[in-house]
């Protein structure tokens, strides 16, 4: 395969369009200024939010604005996509899901939980989680029954929109509507269990909560950050999810 094609199959995994201009911050060092201008005239579109020096001695982890990693060697001439992994005293880590956890727990607390519609735990609080969620998904609408019992184990459950079929969709409209009912969590609770809810528009975060999701590698709902990053995708039992938090 030519560079240019692999330079291309980069491009692919980022998403990205030619012929888009690269924007990045300077970069710290001079390798780090090295692998940003390399990938600047390799992949157009490209844009590099930070690189930094890896766990793994000779490669770099570039971070692009989407969420996505790709690594470098320190001359930016070899690239690597997908997870790097580590063998431990406990098994295998998985270094790269550990750095977006970070990076996602800081872009989830800038983002705030302002416009969230919040079941908040009973009693003392034990652990929060924000649950990216689209109203008409059957597994959301399975986690969704069993909100009360994660209130009884101490759990505050943050909704987050995501409709997964985007923005003037019917399921987007119907997140409004409920956002906008006189009662969201009623209305939520109406909406999850099939029942119509009564259409209403006003000033919402919607679209904002939607954005947000695809910035933190939001792909499938419902989609649940836990309080230090990572990320449960897809639906997982109330017992098992309290289990996890070390609640049980």
């Amino acid at each position: 395969m030519s560079a240019r094609k692999s330079m291309k199959n980069v491009a692919r995994v980022f998403g990205l369009t030619v012929g888009v201009l690269l924007a990045f911050p300077a970069a710290a060092g001079e390798i780090e200024d090295r692998i940003a201008t390399r990938l600047a005239e390799a992949v157009p579109g490209l844009k590099v939010t930070s690189v930094r020096e890896s766990e793994a001695e000779g490669l770099y982890e570039v971070l692009s604005n989407n969420g996505e990693t790709i690594y470098s060697t320190a001359d930016g001439q070899y690239l690597l996509t997908g997870d790097l992994l580590k063998i431990t005293d406990n098994g295998i880590a998985n270094v790269t899901e550990e750095a977006k956890a970070g990076q996602r727990r800081q872009v989830m607390a800038g983002f705030g939980d302002d416009g969230v519609i919040s079941f908040p735990a009973k009693g003392d609080e034990k652990a929060v989680i924000d649950v990216f969620t689209d109203i008409d998904c059957p597994y959301c609408r399975k986690l969704h029954a069993e909100i009360p019992q994660l209130n009884d184990y101490g759990i505050t459950v943050n909704y987050y929109a995501f409709p997964r079929s985007g923005p003037g969709t019917p399921s987007f409209k119907k997140y409004v509507s409920v956002w906008c009912a006189d009662d969201p969590q009623a209305a939520m609770n109406a909406a999850k269990s099939g029942r119509s809810v009564d259409s209403a528009t006003c000033e919402n975060p919607v679209l904002e909560q939607y954005q947000l999701g695809g910035r933190v590698g939001v792909t499938g709902t419902p989609a649940i950050i836990l309080e230090d990053g990572n990320m449960v995708r897809g639906y997982v039992p109330a017992d098992n999810l309290a289990k996890g938090l070390g609640l049980l």
